[in-house]
């Protein structure tokens, strides 16, 4: 029998990959190919792309909702889950007020999700504790690029990458991460595009750049600094750009006059020479795009980081035409439009501030009841309230912040303290096993939505297939939860109207639709009367916030230095064929047999020093956990650093990752701490962390 085709929208990375659904006559899903006239991924998949049936496979999937009995789950209706859950969430906000309760939407799960996730939270719960995984991955991308430019999104398109004459990618791996990106990076610089690499790791970008600067891990800042000197005293500065459209300038430039590239040699580990060249290709650019990822933002000088990088490109004119900007790429398929929906404790959505009387007006008038007035808990934040006796119940849905988020042992203790936690998830994720209530959730390709990638386009994602058992979508069972609660706030009648709902609310989508949306293969934001169809470059002419800022940010050091009792620096990587907490692609066969589950990446001269040889199995320590996986040797890490991907539940990165934050945003110093490795005893296998666990 003849197969549908289904167009969606691929559910791994932000790139944001154009994927269709093959669906047989039954309702099975049998196949998934690329779209061929997609813009952003122009007919290819990533292996993870290709794999994405198995993500979503039915078998392991949780079908119905289940309650905890002591240690083990029991199958109720939804109706009995969602009577508890309501009458727990009535006592607890009685007892303790909204400031005891809080959501945790995904950076997976659909604009229209997001929307509710945020709603749910401030209009029925009547508090401001709403985040997600942005906090761990971009948040000071929002922060510094917001001070610096108005907006904290990707300034350029993806296929700008074949306008520029020189792409700086820094503290960002995107053949590992954006695969399909990453293919189109080497195809831009056999085009005759030059390319440097700004990474403490020899990627796989490194080995063909034509400058690899392998800086020491959390000295973005004073190389950054150490460019614009030479740039300014090479007076390769676009100066008319910066009269017309910055401010700031000469305080800039009083920062960087002493910060030669020889006073940054010993900090940054990198040759003054290297830095001259450098600088000198990017201030000599006429179209210069930086790439940049986790390795600037996952430091407690995240949003500093994120402020120089804006400096060097706003100093050289690189902002506002094809082929330059700063350009942060989004590690989930869904984490700019999480963000642009308001789930984060500080805006509502568009990025609407929260502590804003005319913002909080518009909402509650918008909404039919009255909102909270000031910023609520982060994600990590209410980790830190629970522990304190201060946070009491959390609703969390597509994430699994066991895995992800830093310090496993803090989370999984905060997550135990609860009166209450909901998660709702599509497998029994490590975060899911901690649950009062589990909830069946509907896969990407089970419901109707869009989802918006790391370029700022939104795109409709249609439903292919019926959810297993009685799994819905995440907004679905909010309206469900909220009417239990007394509130009709969620009332929609199916997805278009949560977006209409939202985009009429939100300045940048404002003109946006379905059917607009599905004509053009998506719609770039900001979308509004002035820009039917979309933007596909920002700062073309002017800043949100009039002038562009320039602004003075110093050296931060990392918080937590190799010392001589954890003498290696750690830093955390992702791997190729894996993604996130691994709950989707551990599914694929064919992923799964590619990488062990874990493995640490360490150079050899470590390696002969600790006497390790090649997949010894090793233990790993740090000032808050310890982890066994095997080693793999590799001068991709120079001396002293060694990598470690956080894909794998058995041995889990964050068991040894510092909590320490960037002041401004909280993000955790996930890119930095001090370890010590040591080989196994002979015959010992690793084991995984359940087993360490179990030790007396």
């Amino acid at each position: 029998m003849a197969s549908s085709i289904v167009k969606t929208v691929c559910p791994f990375c932000g790139v944001g990959c154009g994927i269709n659904l093959k669906v047989d006559a039954q309702g099975n899903l049998t196949g998934v190919e690329p779209q061929r006239s997609h813009p952003v991924s122009r007919g290819k998949l990533c292996e993870k792309g290709w794999s994405t049936a198995y993500a979503i496979r039915p078998d392991n999937r949780i079908t119905e909702p289940l309650k905890r009995i002591h240690d083990r789950f029991y199958p109720v209706s939804w109706d009995e889950a969602l009577d508890t859950i309501s009458e727990t969430l009535q006592d607890i906000l009685a007892e303790s007020g909204p400031e005891s309760v809080g959501v945790i939407s995904s950076a997976r799960a659909t604009n229209e999700d997001n929307y509710a996730a945020q709603k749910f939270a401030r209009a029925v719960l009547k508090t401001n504790n709403i985040d997600h995984c942005a906090r761990i991955c971009h948040s000071p991308t929002v922060a510094g690029l917001k001070q610096t430019l108005g907006s904290g999104a990707m300034t350029n398109s993806t296929q700008d990458i074949f306008e520029t004459e020189l792409i700086v990618v820094i503290g960002a791996d995107p053949t590992e991460n954006h695969s399909v990106f990453g293919g189109q990076i080497f195809e831009a610089k056999q085009r005759g595009a030059k390319l440097v690499v700004i990474d403490p790791r020899v990627t796989r970008l490194a080995k063909v750049a034509d400058i690899h600067v392998q800086l020491k891990p959390g000295s973005n800042i004073a190389l950054i600094n150490a460019m614009l000197h030479v740039i300014l005293k090479q007076n390769l500065h676009n100066q008319s750009f910066i009269s017309q459209r910055c401010d700031g300038f000469d305080a800039l430039a009083r920062n960087v006059a002493t910060i030669t590239p020889e006073s940054v040699e010993s900090c940054t580990g990198v040759s003054a020479d290297v830095i001259r060249q450098t600088a000198m290709l990017y201030g000599q650019a006429q179209r210069a795009m930086i790439l940049y990822g986790m390795g600037i933002t996952q430091f407690v000088s995240g949003t500093q980081n994120v402020i120089a990088l804006s400096n060097l490109a706003l100093v050289c004119g690189q902002i506002g035409r094809p082929g330059t900007g700063i350009n942060p790429l989004r590690g989930q398929n869904n984490v700019q439009g999480a963000c642009d929906m308001g789930c984060l404790p500080n805006v509502y959505p568009g990025y609407q501030a929260v502590d804003d009387p005319s913002v909080q007006q518009k909402f509650a008038r918008a909404w039919g009841t009255q909102v909270a007035t000031t910023p609520g808990l982060t994600s990590l934040g209410m980790t830190k309230a629970t522990l304190a006796g201060d946070f009491r119940a959390l609703i969390i849905f597509g994430e699994d912040p066991v895995v992800t988020d830093p310090d496993q042992n803090h989370v999984r203790a905060a997550m135990k303290a609860m009166d209450l936690l909901v998660v709702a998830e599509l497998t029994m994720t490590e975060t899911a096993k901690l649950a009062d209530y589990i909830l069946p959730a509907a896969s990407f390709a089970e419901k109707e939505g869009t989802f918006t990638n790391c370029e700022r386009r939104v795109q409709h994602g249609s439903q292919a297939l019926q959810p297993p058992g009685s799994a819905i979508g995440d907004w679905q069972w909010l309206k469900a939860l909220a009417a239990k609660l007394g509130s009709d706030a969620l009332n929609w009648s199916d997805s278009e109207a949560v977006f209409d709902e939202m985009a009429a609310l939100t300045p940048s989508y404002q003109s946006m639709s379905y059917p607009g949306i599905m004509r053009a293969h998506g719609l770039q934001w900001p979308c509004h009367p002035g820009a039917p169809e979309g933007t596909a470059i920002l700062h073309q002419s002017t800043f949100p916030i009039g002038k562009a800022r320039l602004i003075p940010v110093h050296q931060i050091e990392i918080d937590e230095a190799a010392d001589e009792q954890y003498p290696l620096l750690l830093t955390t990587n992702r791997l190729h064929f894996h993604y996130g907490c691994g709950s989707m692609t551990r599914k694929s066969p064919l992923l799964e047999r590619e990488i062990p589950a874990g493995i640490l990446f360490i150079n050899p001269e470590d390696a002969r020093a600790l006497k390790i040889q090649r997949y010894s199995p090793v233990g790993i320590r740090s000032r808050r956990g310890y982890v066994e996986t095997r080693a793999m040797i590799t001068e991709d890490v120079p001396p002293g650093l060694v990598a470690m991907p956080y894909h794998f539940k058995e041995a889990p990165s964050n068991q040894l990752t510092n909590t320490a934050q960037d002041p401004v945003t909280k993000m955790p110093e996930l890119k930095a701490c001090a370890v010590s490795v040591s080989p196994l005893p002979p015959g010992q296998e690793p084991r995984d962390i359940d087993q360490i666990r179990e030790e007396p």
